[in-house]
């Protein structure tokens, strides 16, 4: 078999193929277990020693230019296919046009908003702050030492500026930071809840690096822990629309309130869908407690005078466990389909 016949054949047929499939059966043709060039390799096995290497040598030349013939083929063949996707596919950022979709309120959206207005009935007001914090404002003012887990860098985004004191600032892992800084510029009686996006260094079904929490302040006179429970407790039943809820609040740790507790509230499995507010399992909601005096005495309040409460949950948590939904990520996934099927008509809205 003349070596340059299969060459000229082999060019002609990859010049034709239109197509990664028809390049492959070309491919295939040739190069395969059964194919041209592979054939003339099993042929030498009758040649001298002397033939083999020289016809060998040719055969292995002759291969090695109909490979880079293939892979220069193929490169071109993947940009026609991209060049092709990208004239026929597209992804719309903007809200899809009325007659296309019906707008659609995201999940995360309505929970804030249904937090803001249940919490405004109560007489909270809203108080916002930066989401790029220093030192102080996230970790010390908050009695959170120097060598707290919090603070490593697994779980804290650093950023390389640094404040006056030279501490690097941090991405805030907490909305607690805009507590200080209201205790810092207005004096008590204070009442506010701190809802914005929070970071953490932890991504998975039920993490995600950016999330979203809500917190809770209450400084007066005589804030107790009754107080503190009977507001959690009315706001899940209104949260979750489940008036004969049940609760139970366990003893925890948290270095800016004591004493502290977590809340949890009741769950059964039926048909394999969660129902919150009755049963014998428990979901763990939220995080509170009293301010610790140390937090107030950093805010240059007299603690001999004032106390208070504080509180704090994941809107994308309280978001899954009412709507049913198992992965975080999916809400930051821009899936138009995912919000088609999830998200809040203006009239549910």
């Amino acid at each position: 078999m003349d070596n340059q016949k299969v060459l000229q054949d082999v060019t002609k047929e990859i010049e034709l193929a239109s197509s990664q499939e028809e390049l492959q059966i070309v491919k295939v043709t040739y190069l395969g277990k059964k194919g041209r060039i592979t054939e003339l390799l099993k042929s030498l096995k009758d040649l001298s020693l002397d033939e083999k290497k020289s016809k060998g040598a040719e055969i292995n030349l002759l291969r090695e230019k109909v490979q880079a013939l293939f892979e220069v083929k193929l490169k071109d063949l993947k940009i026609l296919d991209i060049n092709s996707k990208l004239n026929t596919e597209f992804l719309d950022i903007t809200f899809p046009p009325p007659e296309v979709s019906a707008a659609k309120v995201h999940p995360i959206s309505k929970t804030f908003d249904d937090v803001v207005s249940i919490f405004g009935s109560m007489g909270y007001a809203i108080a916002e702050g930066p989401d790029i914090e220093t030192d102080f404002f996230n970790f010390s003012a908050l009695n959170i030492p120097e060598d707290h887990p919090a603070r490593e860098m697994q779980d804290t985004f650093y950023i390389a500026d640094k404040d006056e004191k030279g501490k690097p600032l941090v991405l805030r892992t907490h909305t607690s930071p805009v507590q200080i800084r209201t205790m810092l510029n207005q004096k008590p009686p204070i009442k506010i809840i701190a809802p914005g996006r929070t970071y953490r260094c932890d991504s998975d079904s039920t993490h995600s690096p950016m999330f979203h929490q809500v917190e809770g302040l209450f400084i007066n006179e005589n804030a107790n822990m009754g107080d503190l429970k009977g507001t959690l407790i009315e706001f899940c039943k209104q949260f979750f629309e489940v008036q004969d809820l049940k609760v139970r609040f366990r003893p925890s740790y948290f270095p800016f309130t004591e004493p502290s507790a977590e809340m949890d509230i009741a769950y059964e499995i039926i048909d394999n869908k969660l129902q919150i507010g009755k049963g014998d399992k428990w979901l763990e909601i939220l995080g509170c407690g009293m301010v610790n005096p140390v937090v107030l005495e950093n805010c240059k309040l007299d603690t001999s005078k004032f106390q208070g409460f504080a509180f704090g949950m994941g809107l994308d948590r309280i978001t899954m466990l009412k709507h049913g939904l198992t992965d975080i990520r999916s809400f930051f996934n821009g899936n138009l389909n995912w919000l088609a099927k999830h998200g809040f008509s203006l009239g549910e809205y």
